[in-house]
């Protein structure tokens, strides 16, 4: 049947006689509105009944979700110790060391750059986020991190380093310097 040849109003006036009582089966108006006011009170209990197994789901949830991130937080908040952590030495730092007590100037730049990759390292550990030392070092407020300058002068050197590669002056002095900063932040992140 053609979309034109559709009697909307024929199709209401049916629904209108069925409910005033004139349809198959000859049901009264008032027959009707009784069955419709006792199916309706039977999806208003049902309503109910669903809704308060909705909120009893949301508490239990919500309970279990609270518990699983509580037990997150006591996981992950746990710092695994590495292993030069526990007792004797740690074996990058002492690796840094032999790099530093050379005669070679590579070795020294070797041994900043070294350094800054176990102070990343040794942020991460602690908690600090960001892509890089730097990002790291700024979310760290100056109570939290007493020697947060040395941290900055000693990761100032290693761009520097990283940038001018050979062609940065450094002298022994100066590299034992830097080197003696990193020692610093270490032994107060308790990395060394």
């Amino acid at each position: 049947m053609p979309a034109e040849q559709l009697n909307v109003e024929y199709f209401f006036r049916l629904i209108y006689n069925c409910i005033r009582g004139s349809c198959y089966g000859s049901v009264s108006a008032n027959e009707f509105i009784a069955w419709m006011s006792h199916l309706w009170s039977k999806v208003v209990i049902i309503g109910y009944a669903l809704s308060i197994v909705g909120f009893i789901a949301i508490v239990y949830f919500t309970v279990r979700l609270f518990q699983l991130r509580e037990r997150e937080r006591e996981r992950y908040s746990t710092v695994i110790p590495q292993d030069g952590d526990i007792g004797g030495a740690n074996p990058r730092w002492e690796h840094i060391e032999s790099l530093i007590n050379t005669d070679s100037a590579s070795q020294w730049r070797e041994a900043i750059i070294e350094a800054d990759i176990m102070l990343d390292d040794a942020l991460t550990q602690r908690g600090y986020i960001g892509d890089g030392v730097g990002e790291k070092l700024k979310s760290i407020e100056p109570a939290e991190l007493k020697s947060l300058e040395n941290a900055w002068t000693a990761h100032k050197v290693r761009n520097q380093i990283a940038h001018e590669g050979s062609a940065f002056n450094l002298s022994e002095d100066f590299a034992r310097r830097v080197i003696a900063q990193y020692e610093n932040v270490f032994r107060e992140l308790k990395a060394i």
